[in-house]
């Protein structure tokens, strides 16, 4: 039987933290993003439903392929099955999540010339 890889991708998206489960998680062409196809979100027959899960259901229903940016990713896990996926607000008692500060490389600039 052939091992399936599930992925579960925490990252921060407009102050909330967002927990997804996804097939495939790769580093993106485009520099400084991470790209995570075949989303997968919890079968419609359970009878709790997930207010957040059903936000995020919405949100990615037309989406192939995500790209998010490397500075929002909080981490990544490979784990045995997929769970509900989640959003949550930010808030400072639990700990609280920042984002990294600033670009991940620096644009140097040209030095000035004396006149």
């Amino acid at each position: 039987m052939a091992v399936k890889n599930v992925y579960k991708v925490i990252f921060v998206n407009q102050g909330k933290v967002y927990e997804v489960y996804a097939k495939h998680v790769s580093q993106s062409g485009m520099f400084g993003f991470i790209e995570i196809e075949q989303l997968i979100f919890g079968e419609k027959s359970a009878v709790v439903i997930d207010p957040s899960e059903e936000r995020l259901k919405d949100e990615f229903r037309e989406v192939k392929r995500t790209y998010i940016p490397l500075h929002s990713i909080i981490r990544i896990d490979e784990v045995e099955k997929e769970g509900a996926a989640k959003i949550v607000d930010i808030k400072g008692d639990a700990g609280q999540v920042v984002g990294f500060p600033g670009a991940i490389y620096n644009r140097q600039e040209a030095p000035k010339k004396d006149k």
